[in-house]
């Protein structure tokens, strides 16, 4: 069974915009405003050359860790867009995502996908 107090984000749009208004705005006050315990954003493919690139999501991400909120990058992705070392200077751990995301879809865990 699911962690029903976690919930996972799993970003995958390069949209500036969306990163900001969704992706960040909802985890960070998740956690500040103490509606899920646990909020872990998964960046997946595009959002990392953004993440690597883009100040004012640099500053997002800070925020992010800031408030406790977790981000985890897919390896392949990272390895594959030459950004694993720039997220991991940021704070962001890479993580072979396809079986832990696979897990997380069968068991039904709270997931929003952007």
């Amino acid at each position: 069974m699911s962690d029903p107090q976690h919930l996972h984000i799993l970003w995958t749009t390069a949209d500036p915009v969306t990163a900001e208004k969704m992706v960040f705005m909802y985890g960070i006050n998740s956690k500040h405003k103490g509606w899920w315990d646990q909020v872990t954003i998964i960046i997946w493919g595009a959002p990392a050359l953004l993440a690597a690139d883009n100040r004012a999501i640099q500053e997002k991400i800070r925020e992010a860790l800031d408030a406790g909120v977790v981000l985890s990058a897919c390896k392949a992705c990272t390895d594959q867009l030459g950004v694993t070392d720039t997220l991991a200077n940021m704070g962001i751990t890479a993580t072979y995502w396809g079986e832990p995301l696979t897990r997380l879809i069968k068991q039904r865990a709270y997931l929003i996908t952007v």
